[in-house]
Parts: C-alpha cells; sequence; structure tokens
C-alpha cells in the first residue's frame, strides 16, 4: 500500500533545478504506487509566526489568516513529507521557511499526535561546489525531524 506523499517546495523559479528534482521525485514515487502531492509554497500568501500561540483557537491552525491554513490539513494527513529547496542565502527561501515555522501550530494546536512521526526526505541543490554550503538548510532539517520524531528519508531509501 503506497504512502500519502507531500511535496513542499520553496522555489520561485518554476522550472528551476530544486523544481524540477521535486517533480522528478514525485512523478517516480507516484509511479511506486505513492498518492503524491506537490505544493509550490512560492504561489501562496504566507505571513511569518507571530508566536503568539492562539493556534486552533479560532478554529484554524493560524489567528492570522493566509494560505498555511489551507494546506495545514494536508500537512498532516500525510505519511511523508518531502520538502524541495533552492539554497538562499545559506538557508530555504523565505516562503517554505515560513511553512516550516508556521508546523508551530500543530504542537501549539495540540495536533502532535498527526504531526509527530511522519518521514522525511529533504531534496536541496545549489550553485556551489563546497557541500558545506548546505549545512544552513542540511542542519536546521535534521534537527526539525529529530524534534519532531519523524524519520529521514537515509533510512527510508528503499521504502520510497
Amino acid at each position: 500500500m503506497g504512502k500519502k506523499i507531500l511535496v513542499l517546495t520553496g522555489s520561485a523559479r518554476k522550472k528551476g533545478n530544486s523544481n524540477r528534482m521535486a517533480h522528478a521525485f514525485a512523478e517516480a514515487a507516484a509511479a511506486r504506487g505513492h498518492d503524491v502531492n506537490v505544493i509550490d509554497t512560492a504561489t501562496l500568501k504566507l505571513n511569518f509566526c507571530h508566536a503568539c500561540e492562539t493556534c486552533y483557537k479560532t478554529g484554524k491552525p493560524c489567528s492570522f489568516d493566509d494560505d498555511f491554513n489551507t494546506i495545514a490539513d494536508d500537512i498532516l494527513a500525510a505519511d511523508a513529507l518531502v520538502f524541495s529547496s533552492p539554497v538562499y542565502w545559506y538557508s530555504v527561501p523565505s516562503q517554505l521557511k515560513a511553512v516550516v515555522d508556521k508546523m508551530f501550530s500543530f504542537v501549539v494546536g495540540g495536533k502532535t499526535d498527526q504531526f509527530f512521526g511522519k518521514e522525511c526526505a529533504l531534496i536541496c541543490c545549489c550553485e556551489e561546489e563546497d557541500p558545506a554550503i548546505l549545512d544552513g538548510v542540511r542542519i536546521p532539517f535534521e534537527r526539525t525531524a529529530a524534534l519532531n520524531k519523524w524519520t529521514q528519508a537515509a533510512a527510508l531509501a528503499d521504502k520510497f
């Protein structure tokens, strides 16, 4: 039985390398029987997290109504989350970072039973040759995965 995989892209460049890699992954995963949905965060109207901790108090994940509220259920329903991103100034683009920051609402809102324990993967690219350039993306991803008890792709390669 296939997994429900949500791919969150971060690049504003529709034909950029990270978007191409994300869609190649999505096609390959779908061909293996998985249900794959790709959400392009660069097309969303997103605000930053205000850390107000009023998540779900209005019935919505974020009290500051933006497009995160339209994708939150997709994130919670996914068995696996795949983040695809170019490196922008040694980190992820702000659109994708806004989504990651707003995932805080699942913890504050008591949705950890749906949010913790997912499988996850990172697809990332940059124009530099030094692999240390990716540290600004890799390390926060690894820490986020650990905090949320996600199993990273290196341990799942044969499952996808």
